[in-house]
């Protein structure tokens, strides 16, 4: 194992809140992430989509995952009030899905293959795995709220993941 050339900048004294803040998602940038599509519709039924590295298992009984959204968000309010939301894994070779759903104000829905899923909820064609989830929480913490929901249904078709760290995507090292 090699370290990694990347080293984010130590925390200083009389450093700003911008600056703290900065190095702080530098160092957490540090530990490597899936990357994921979180889907949803909003009260008008309107396909809603963003990409998040937050997804994380919770418990297998009941079945239970969680993902984080910022307050800010513009899609803030439709995850935060739709019961349902699918969370795809995407697969090594969806870099450009990834950076869509990331992105504001395209017609993201409009650039990728998709179908109506269970409750109509958006699904994404071709991910790596698949989780059909019913929102049961919504947790306050800090500048985020914790999705948390029960699993439904889940689905994979396997293949390399997408990976980010350190600011970037990355492959995963062959066996």
């Amino acid at each position: 194992m090699t370290a990694s050339s990347n080293s984010a900048a130590p925390v200083e004294p009389g450093q700003s809140a911008a600056e703290r803040s900065r190095a702080l998602r530098d160092t957490l940038g540090h530990f490597a992430t899936g990357v994921t599509v979180v889907t949803t519709l909003d009260a008008s039924g309107e396909p809603v989509g963003m990409t998040v590295n937050s997804f994380n298992s919770v418990s297998l009984d009941p079945a239970l995952i969680l993902w984080s959204i910022d307050r800010s968000s513009l899609s803030y309010a439709a995850f935060t009030q739709s019961e349902r939301f699918v969370v795809h894994v995407l697969k090594g070779d969806q870099q450009h899905v990834s950076n869509l759903f990331a992105g504001r104000g395209a017609d993201k829905f409009g650039q990728v293959k998709w179908h109506r899923g269970p409750e109509n909820v958006p699904q994404l064609d071709d991910c790596a795995a698949l989780f059909h989830c019913r929102r049961t929480q919504n947790i306050e913490g800090g500048d985020h709220t914790i999705m948390l929901g029960e699993v439904l249904e889940f689905s994979a078709s396997g293949g390399e993941p997408l990976v980010f760290h350190c600011g970037g995507y990355r492959a995963l090292a062959g066996e």
